[in-house]
């Protein structure tokens, strides 16, 4: 079960999660494709399918294009590895600015050797803010679901947690909005988050 502070974090958090969406929603995934369109996981895969399937000038930025095309020009084979491709990066060029791009890819192979992780670009970090997007929407619908269903029988109750921590306003605001006194917000507070925490624990 929740504890109170989370479900204050949770609720403080939640125009920050929303406005998070919007921007992740609005990002191309390349020929005219927003990340909006694909909210299903099924959506998801169907993406994932499709853009295996584009020229990489499609999701790739203009400066990876220039990169991709440089170490396709250079590299006799495409190994697997990142320690087989650093090895297979030529150290010379005989144009001075593919030289300067070749430093450019041996320096990012070499990166991601070093952290031992993979690098983000392309089809990785569409994915990436696709998974980003469906856990930030899952996260503001329980909000939505908990605060809509803590209204059916205590509204005064939902309408306090909303004004005090997705709205920001002070515990006088709140108190006033609510046509109550101070005193009675005090009372109220407390009960509310237990009845918030109780009923997030019993969501899906």
């Amino acid at each position: 079960m929740m504890t109170d502070q989370q479900v204050i974090e949770q609720l403080s958090n939640y125009k920050r999660m929303a406005a998070r969406i919007r921007l992740l929603e609005n990002y191309s995934a390349g020929d005219g494709i927003k990340v909006s369109r694909f909210g299903e996981d099924d959506q998801l895969q169907e993406l994932h399918r499709q853009l295996r399937k584009m020229p990489s000038y499609m999701y790739l930025t203009k400066r990876e294009q220039e990169l991709e095309a440089t170490a396709h020009a250079y590299l006799t084979s495409r190994p697997a590895g990142t320690r087989a491709q650093l090895a297979a990066i030529p150290a010379h060029a005989e144009d001075p600015d593919d030289e300067r791009k070749l430093r450019e890819i041996r320096s990012k192979i070499e990166k991601i050797i070093e952290a031992r992780g993979e690098e983000k670009t392309g089809i990785d970090a569409l994915l990436d803010r696709l998974a980003e997007l469906q856990d930030l929407q899952a996260k503001v619908k329980q909000v939505d679901d908990v605060l809509d269903a803590l209204a059916s029988y205590k509204p005064e109750y939902a309408k306090l947690l909303r004004l005090r921590y997705i709205e920001d306003m002070q515990a006088g605001e709140v108190a006033e909005q609510l046509g109550v006194v101070r005193r009675t917000f005090e009372r109220w507070q407390p009960k509310a988050i237990a009845e918030y925490r109780k009923l997030a624990s019993m969501s899906p």
